[in-house]
């Protein structure tokens, strides 16, 4: 069976359903940015409309490659990219790109300082979202981590 998860509505459906409504309760409906990674765009899409729904002034912030030459696993530079079907360029309120470098750097510093053995494009929307709260004299900034680092071992990312 093939999923086809960058063309099915279902992946998007899924967030909108779980994802977005647990970041709602979880903050209290206090979350004010909403930073995430477009790989297959289904969290972003999903999460992201329904908590635009539930406060129109959320900021959705896509996070992805800062260009078409940096490899940040996951993540799509969606201008040089295949777009996926359920991708809506209306829904984004902005794109944050992050170096491949600045991923990585945040990938193991997530490991080393926090304990979290998490992927690259977790590492890459992590950044994302620090680089979001520095800006702000107040708000929520949430992101999510998409992926673990069982794949990335024997990169040496986390020696």
């Amino acid at each position: 069976f093939y999923t086809n998860q960058y063309n099915n509505p279902a992946n998007w459906q899924a967030h909108y359903a779980g994802t977005g409504p647990e970041i709602w309760r979880q903050t209290a409906g206090s979350v004010t940015h909403f930073v995430a990674g477009m790989g297959t765009t289904g969290t972003f899409m999903g999460t992201g409309r329904f908590l635009k729904e539930r406060n129109p002034d959320m900021e959705l912030v896509a996070v992805q490659p800062e260009d078409e030459l940096s490899v940040i696993e996951g993540l799509k530079h969606l201008e040089t990219a295949i777009v996926p079907g359920i991708y809506d360029a209306g829904l984004p309120d902005r794109f944050l790109g992050v170096a491949a470098e600045a991923a990585w750097a945040t990938t193991r510093a997530l490991a080393r300082q926090a304990g979290l053995f998490v992927g690259i494009s977790a590492g890459a929307a992590v950044h994302a979202a620090i680089e979001v709260a520095h800006e702000l004299r107040a708000g929520t900034v949430v992101t999510v981590l998409p992926d673990d680092g069982s794949k990335y071992v024997s990169l040496g990312i986390f020696g």
